[in-house]
């Protein structure tokens, strides 16, 4: 993609793919999921969960899998509220974006 995805995008993105999973998902399963869309490696997704760990987004715990322990990350409450936040503002930043490229006049 041309574009670059900033950081709250980035957050945003991670935070709606743990989201989907009540359990919470690790690591390597949300690097494939956010993939579908944008191009990320595992060494800039660990920043981004430990910075949504550190505002209180995402709660971590270990689980057993195979014999060893894997790391899941599971969205709190002011996670989701946020991650309402982020939707709300894509939504209407996405609106503009499309109404520039179809031709239509910005409204304030």
């Amino acid at each position: 993609m041309v574009f670059n995805t900033g950081a709250a995008l980035l957050d945003a993105i991670v935070l709606a793919v743990v989201s989907h999973e009540e359990i919470g998902t690790y690591g390597y399963k949300i690097t494939q999921e956010v993939r579908q869309v944008i191009d990320l490696s595992e060494s800039t997704l660990y920043p981004v969960l430990r910075r949504l760990q550190k505002y209180g987004f995402l709660d971590v715990y270990d689980r057993e899998c195979g014999g060893r322990n894997r790391r899941y990350y599971r969205i709190t409450g002011s996670g989701r509220s946020q991650l309402n936040n982020y939707q709300s503002e894509w939504k209407e930043y996405a609106g503009k974006i499309t109404g520039i490229f179809e031709g239509g006049a910005l409204h304030e």
